[in-house]
């Protein structure tokens, strides 16, 4: 039993509890090349948040880890079997019921741990802080943490270098040979502006990508995933230790 993980901890423990801080890991269901498995985002979010807990845990700090929420924002991916989209105003519907007891129990800070980039909860975050002054909400994507190019050869945001690599290490038997895998090729858009990334508009998945995946994964190793894997969860649980001990009244510099 890890104590910080609610979904292994039990009443007898929880009651003794003051929990300064509550990390809400959020994946997505959804195809990774044709060799990682659909729920990717889940497995590196739980590992990730539980990992970099650990690391607060052991150093003071009353943390806890929410179940990671399954399914993230696929709207552009319709056509993909089994991509299971959650519309953003459900994931804000669900954020909510999950403030609301955190709020009434007087666990004052969340952090979503985001694993997915489809997923945005900014706007929802926005709105909440008016119905819940009391709480400091913030999220982050692990995944723009670190960067990637001082680990990986390859760009790439899908079943790419990266991902892979991290996988290999998490969860090798799920992994299929990397010889089976796509080569993770995109196509552009045509418009310049959009190219530049100052303009957005949803990518339709299948058209982009004829393996669902956006960057090349085949020089993806164990070793490289041990190491990108063991440098986020020390930025996060630095991140997890200053949101915790922060003073809600003194949140700014002078």
């Amino acid at each position: 039993m890890r104590p910080y993980i609610l979904a292994e901890t039990n009443w007898k423990d929880i009651q003794t509890r003051n929990f300064e801080l509550a990390i809400l890991p959020w994946g997505a269901t959804e195809a990774h090349n044709y060799h990682l498995p659909y729920a990717t985002d889940i497995i590196q979010a739980e590992h990730i948040a539980s990992e970099a807990a650990k690391i607060a845990w052991e150093k003071g700090i009353q943390l806890i880890v929410l179940p990671c929420i399954p399914f993230g924002v696929n709207t552009g991916q319709t056509d993909i079997t089994l991509n299971i989209n959650m519309h953003p105003s459900t994931q804000a519907a669900v954020l909510a019921d999950i403030m609301e007891v955190l709020d009434r129990q007087k666990i004052r800070k969340l952090l979503i741990l985001n694993g997915h980039g489809g997923n945005d909860f900014k706007s929802m975050l926005r709105e909440l802080g008016i119905l819940y002054p009391n709480m400091l909400m913030a999220s982050c994507n692990w995944f723009q943490s670190l960067d990637k190019e001082a680990y990986f050869e390859n760009p790439g945001d899908h079943a790419d270098e990266m991902e892979t690599s991290l996988m290999l290490y998490l969860e090798r038997g799920l992994v299929l040979p990397l010889s089976e895998a796509g080569d993770g090729k995109e196509k552009k858009f045509r418009i310049k502006s959009f190219r530049e990334n100052w303009v957005w508009m949803e990518r339709k998945w299948s058209e982009v990508t004829s393996d669902t995946g956006v960057g090349y994964p085949g020089a993806a190793t164990v070793k490289k995933g041990e190491e990108y894997f063991r440098d986020v969860t020390v930025k996060l649980a630095d991140l997890f230790i200053d949101f915790a001990e922060a003073d809600p009244e003194k949140m700014y510099e002078e």
